[in-house]
């Protein structure tokens, strides 16, 4: 990876985000798209639509004539993590978790808080209880430090956070442990990726890209539904193809350090076989041998949404470590298995994802004759052995 790329993930990996409190990466994103001159604009849900300028502009790119289809790219913005709900004393807030999160070794972990201005503090988590599935926290109490309080009283639902470790982001050999990679990544590489397009195509030579941002996806991919029901996709006269974008529990056949994962599906459905074969052949020409692929059923993502919504729809993940901070892999200041624990990928994966999205973009794909060549290995297998019928 680039020293210029890996600078920008650091940077968004750094960023304090939950559930309905993306503000910080959204800020972030938004000044590195206006830095660039690259066009977006905030759809009704909050979400960020990158590569149109509005509703009007992105219509205007839906209804183009050209056999191109739109690859709509889709990452979202938040991490599982805590509101504030109230004080119930002077150094202890109550907190509502959203998403999934470790189940173990709870009482005692540190914990970061922020509010939409900025870093607020750090706490202790004590007195958790678990959802009523069990899968996650349900509610806790952070004490704070009373060196804090002054800082932080005012405003208890306007505090929001999550698990703290050593640094927000640390690099280890060539894998970045952070607080949240979920789905950070995905985020890096749409925009990492209109970065680049943009800067190589003209106002007469648009490219066919948008890049969705979106929100709220670790509650019940809220964020892409959200924005499927506003129905300017479905209206859409040229084809259009989703491309779903993750950082994904590590399973077998799909660890850390070999590669970004052709997401074949996820936990509730498979993803488009036609289209997807054109994905694995790109993978194949790309990164040969340095790519996964498999359904990724550890979870159900945006692709799944997409799906439901009736477009057809691709993946592509990087294996994640300690996926939702739980101690699944171990390492460096993990409390334990299925303890709160630092999440991790590999550099290399996230490199190849960002060159796959790339590998996209390129035009006259066989989207619309993607098992040619397969056809020709069967086609020719099938003469070799026709005498023998």
């Amino acid at each position: 990876m680039r020293s210029e790329h890996q600078s920008l993930l650091t940077s968004l990996l750094t960023q304090p985000t939950a559930p309905f409190r993306e503000h910080h990466v959204i800020q972030w994103v938004t000044a590195l798209l206006d830095q660039n001159a690259i066009p977006y604009f905030i759809d009704p849900i909050g979400n960020i639509v990158v590569g149109a300028t509005s509703k009007t502009d992105f219509q205007r790119l839906l209804h183009a004539p050209s056999p191109e289809p739109v690859r709509v790219f889709i990452a979202h913005m938040n991490h599982p993590g805590f509101h504030g709900v109230r004080w119930l004393a002077p150094n202890v807030l109550r907190v509502r978790w959203h998403g999934g999160s470790p189940t173990k070794l709870l009482s005692g972990s540190r914990v970061w808080l922020s509010t939409a201005e900025g870093w607020a503090g750090e706490g202790v988590l004590r007195k958790v209880t678990l959802h009523p599935k069990g899968y996650a926290i349900g509610t806790a109490e952070v004490q704070v430090k009373m060196s804090q309080v002054a800082v932080l009283r005012p405003g208890a639902k306007s505090l929001f956070g999550g698990f703290q470790f050593r640094k927000p982001v640390w690099k280890s050999g060539a894998k970045l442990y952070t607080k949240a990679a979920d789905d950070l990544v995905g985020v890096f590489c749409i925009v990492a990726t209109a970065l680049e397009v943009f800067a190589k195509c003209s106002q007469k030579n648009r490219p066919p890209f948008i890049g969705l941002l979106t929100r709220a996806e670790e509650v019940g991919l809220v964020g892409a539904v959200g924005h499927f029901e506003l129905g300017w996709l479905q209206a859409a006269s040229r084809a259009v193809i989703c491309v779903s974008l993750e950082a994904s529990r590590t399973l077998p056949g799909a660890v850390v350090g070999k590669g970004p994962i052709v997401r074949l599906g996820d936990r509730r459905t498979p993803f488009h076989a036609d289209y997807s074969q054109v994905l694995t052949e790109l993978a194949e020409q790309v990164l040969p041998k340095q790519h996964q692929r498999r359904i990724m059923d550890g979870g159900s993502c945006e692709g799944s949404a997409a799906t439901a919504y009736g477009f057809p729809t691709i993946a592509l993940a990087v294996p994640l470590g300690n996926y939702h901070n739980q101690g699944l892999e171990g390492g460096p200041d993990c409390r334990g298995h299925l303890g709160p624990a630092p999440e991790f990928v590999h550099l290399g994966d996230v490199e190849g994802l960002r060159q796959l999205c790339l590998a996209l973009m390129q035009s006259q794909l066989s989207w619309y004759n993607p098992w040619r060549q397969v056809t020709a290995r069967l086609q020719k297998n099938y003469s070799e052995y026709q005498k023998q019928l």
